[in-house]
């Protein structure tokens, strides 16, 4: 594998953390509605789970309101169920056809936790970041012991790798921080 590549693949790995931990942060409640809150929600349907997203419309009428139109009304009952049991603390309403989730404000104890959840969030996903560095690395070490790579490719492919962790880091602290904002504001 050549010093490219082992880069292309460690920036690879790298964004798919930062993927991750972007669906991750949506689904952190803020004190808006928005749709991310509730449309990864697991549903058990026909002897499967299913996201929710798949399953019904999700729509923000207002803009503390969420109303959730299953495709077949009979999977109400288990969507409701899911919302109740998730850790999201809200509570839906239902009119048969139809569920409603009026999104309360957020205490500042919960804002807290919220803030505190996001930042542990990014730490795991650093954490991520650094194995991948760890085994593109090991990867470099290996093409130059095996005489794939010259020691200054190896040097300039280790440095590379290092500029991408450090870069995606960064990213991962720039989406915290911005979340972090968006759950801490009234």
């Amino acid at each position: 594998m050549s010093r490219e590549e082992i880069r292309k693949d460690t920036e690879k790995k790298m964004e798919k953390a930062l993927t991750v931990l972007h669906e991750e942060l949506k689904g952190l409640r803020t004190g808006r509605a928005s749709p991310a809150l509730v449309e990864h929600l697991k549903i058990d349907c026909y002897g499967a789970t299913a996201p929710l997203k798949q399953l019904a419309s999700i729509a923000t009428p207002e803009s503390q309101t969420l109303t959730i139109k299953p495709y077949d009304p009979a999977l109400l009952k288990e969507i409701e169920k899911a919302i109740l049991q998730s850790d999201l603390g809200l509570n839906p309403q239902s009119d048969g056809k139809l569920i409603r989730i009026v999104i309360p404000p957020l205490s500042e104890e919960r804002r807290k936790k919220l803030a505190k959840q996001a930042s542990e969030l990014g730490e795991q996903v650093k954490v991520s970041m650094r194995n991948v560095r760890r085994d593109a690395n090991k990867h470099v070490d290996k093409e130059e012991d095996e005489s794939l790579l010259t020691e200054d490719d190896a040097k300039k492919a280790r440095d590379d790798v290092q500029k991408l962790t450090r870069d995606y880091e960064k990213k991962a602290e720039d989406s915290i921080a911005r979340k972090t904002e968006e759950i801490m504001k009234l």
